[in-house]
C-alpha cells in the first residue's frame, strides 16, 4: 500500500544542509496500523507530509497503492490526495467560517462532489457522536468535537490510506482515548491502513507495528500484538 525508497529530505538554511531524512526505505501493507516514533527533530513529521504529497522529497521514491507520487504535477497529486489519502493534523486544520458538516464535506467539494457524498458525511458525523452539531462552526465545538470533525472528514472519500500526526496532541486523556478508539473503530470498519506519528508510548501500543526515527534514519521497526488484544492490524485479510 505505501512503499519508500531511499528517500531523502535536504533543507539548504543559506549556510549549511540540513539532512532531515537519509535514505528512508519502508513498506507498509494494506490495512495495517504502523505508529511512527522518535524523538522532537528525527523527521517523524517531514516523513508523513512527503507521504500526504504536502512536500516533495530531495531525492527517492514514494509509491501509494502502486501509483509513484514524487514529481507528479500539483493538479494529478492534488487528484491523488483527494482519493488516495485522508489526513488527521494535531491542529484539525478545520475551516473557521464552515460549519461541522461543511468541513466534513471539504473534500467532495474541492473534487466537485459535494452532492454526492452528503449522506456519507452526515453518517460519519452521527458515527462520531455529532450528528446534533452539523450547524455548529469550529469556534462552537470543543477541540475533542473539533478532531472528531476532522476524523469524519479524513474518512469522508474512504480513502485507502490514512495518515494522523498527533492527532490527540493537544486534547486531554480522555478526549485523546475517545479519539484513538474512534480512529481503531473507522479503520476497522473502512478497512484502512492507518499511519500515525505520535510521541505517546500508550498510544502506540495500540498499533501493531511500532517505526522508530532518530536523526532522520530507522533505528528499529518491531510488530507487537495491540494492547489490550485489539487486532489493529488486519493485513492477514487484505492482502497489499
Amino acid at each position: 500500500m505505501i512503499s519508500v525508497s531511499r528517500l531523502t529530505r535536504t533543507i539548504d538554511t543559506g549556510t549549511h544542509r540540513v539532512e532531515i531524512l537519509k535514505g528512508i526505505d519502508l513498506e507498509i501493507p494494506r490495512g495495517q496500523f504502523a505508529a511512527i516514533m522518535g524523538p522532537s527533530g528525527s523527521g517523524k513529521s517531514t516523513l508523513l507530509g512527503l507521504l500526504a504529497g504536502l512536500d516533495s522529497p530531495t531525492s527517492g521514491s514514494i509509491k501509494l497503492d502502486g501509483q509513484e507520487i514524487t514529481g507528479l504535477p500539483e493538479n494529478e497529486l492534488a487528484t491523488v490526495r483527494g482519493r488516495t489519502i485522508g489526513f488527521v493534523f494535531q491542529a484539525y486544520n478545520l475551516i473557521p467560517t464552515l460549519t461541522a458538516e461543511e468541513n466534513a464535506l471539504l473534500p467532495a467539494e474541492l473534487l466537485g462532489l459535494g452532492v454526492d457524498y452528503e449522506e456519507r458525511g452526515r453518517e460519519l458525523l452521527a458515527r462520531v457522536g455529532l450528528s446534533d452539531r452539523l450547524d455548529h462552526y469550529p469556534v462552537q465545538l470543543s477541540g475533542g468535537e473539533q478532531q472528531r470533525v476532522a476524523l469524519a472528514r479524513a474518512f469522508l472519500m474512504r480513502p485507502p490510506i490514512l495518515l494522523a500526526d498527533e492527532p490527540t496532541g493537544n486534547l486531554d486523556s480522555a478526549n485523546g482515548k475517545q479519539i484513538l478508539d474512534l480512529l481503531l473503530d473507522l479503520n476497522h470498519r473502512e478497512g484502512t491502513t492507518l499511519v500515525l506519528v505520535t510521541h505517546d508510548l500508550e498510544l502506540a501500543s495500540y498499533s501493531s507495528r511500532r517505526i522508530t526515527l532518530k536523526d532522520g534514519v530507522i533505528v528499529s521497526d518491531e510488530y507487537a500484538e495491540p494492547a489490550g488484544g485489539m487486532i489493529a492490524d488486519i493485513t492477514q485479510n487484505r492482502m497489499a
